[in-house]
């Protein structure tokens, strides 16, 4: 399998997750303090909504990698 078979393949998978769940959650560390043994920290969960036309324009690029042949 040449590269890209295989950036395709990663495209439509990311295309199909990106238009079934419409949104992922990440949690980061934003402050941290550390005052003698006591030790305080932040944590901030983040929503990123991922658009339906991109989840789309991702599977069609895929595709279209896939389809159209590749002169050697």
């Amino acid at each position: 399998m040449n590269s890209f078979k295989i950036m395709a393949i990663v495209l439509i998978l990311a295309g199909i997750l990106g238009v079934m769940y419409g949104k992922f959650s990440y949690t980061k560390e934003t402050h941290e303090a550390k005052l003698g043994p006591i030790e305080l920290s932040v944590k901030e969960k983040n929503t990123v909504n991922v658009p339906a036309w991109a989840g789309v324009a991702a599977i069609a690029a895929g595709a279209a990698l896939l389809l159209v042949p590749r002169k050697s």
